[in-house]
């Protein structure tokens, strides 16, 4: 999005910045808050390849005040400072490849506001660190996408999602300004990111499953406004989505099953 800044036509730097708005803020399928959640962020890319950003989550209601880390109304509850490099590699660069790969590495810090008021609980707002790694083939018409993910600190975690989908774009097959995509992935959680959310289940297996429609539209060359609706459940162990129904902090949702939406506003420069 926008046109940056380059070089006889070699991309120096370019910035984005988004405002997300989410309907329920769901990690792994499992409910951290029931009530809506706004998410800024900003980040910088320098050379197509290495980028710099952080994001910030805001909850909109006093949710925290019963879920264990202080009222956060309005306050960031959390903040993601992150760096990354990707790279795509093409059959015009490499013959021997049967299509494009898209690779990204990305290291992100989660940090939790100390100021969690007399009724947080310390230890739910430790720190932690993670390391993620993607992979994508984008001009497969199932659009696969790989990703691996672990948690190096607080529960020493992995999880992997794995996900299909199609873009359509209405306007016509070479016009990308209004593009409908629906998608369904899969998760999957080793013994210690499954203990960390469910402490009754104590193996691997698989998570939650995704399904999601998102509708982007790029209002000129620098903005992009996107929406989503997605539903969120445990299909596939029974142990986990019985436990699921219990992890809401509040008690205000008792199911394993979700539905989600969200709005979000992305300018390039």
């Amino acid at each position: 999005m926008g046109e940056g800044v380059s070089f006889n036509e070699t991309a120096i730097v370019s910035a984005a910045a988004s405002l997300a708005f989410d309907s329920k803020y769901l990690s792994y399928g499992f409910v951290d808050n029931t009530d809506p959640i706004l998410t800024p962020s900003a980040e910088i890319t320098f050379c197509d390849f290495l980028t710099f950003g952080v994001e910030a989550i805001f909850d909109l209601t006093k949710y925290g005040r019963k879920a264990g880390y202080g009222n956060r109304a309005w306050r960031e509850n959390e903040i993601h400072p992150y760096a990354g490099i990707s790279a795509a590699f093409s059959p015009e660069n490499f013959s021997w490849l049967p299509t494009t790969v898209e690779l990204e590495l990305q290291y992100l810090y989660e940090y939790h506001s100390r100021r969690k008021g007399k009724h947080g609980d310390p230890e739910a707002c430790a720190d932690t660190q993670f390391y993620t790694l993607g992979v994508a083939f984008p001009d497969l018409w199932l659009e696969p996408s790989f990703t691996f993910e672990r948690d190096v600190i607080r529960d020493n975690g992995t999880y992997v999602a794995v996900e299909i989908g199609h873009s359509f774009n209405l306007l016509g097959e070479e016009d990308d300004t209004l593009v409908l995509r629906p998608s369904i992935a899969q998760g999957f959680g080793n013994r210690q990111r499954v203990v960390a959310y469910v402490e009754d289940v104590n193996k691997n297996t698989l998570m939650d499953t995704l399904l999601k429609v998102d509708l982007t539209w790029k209002v000129g060359d620098c903005v992009e406004i996107g929406g989503y609706v997605g539903y969120s459940d445990f299909l596939f162990d029974s142990n986990v989505r019985d436990a699921a129904r219990d992890y809401e902090a509040r008690g205000k949702w008792d199911e394993s099953w979700n539905f989600v939406a969200g709005l979000s506003v992305l300018v390039g420069f």
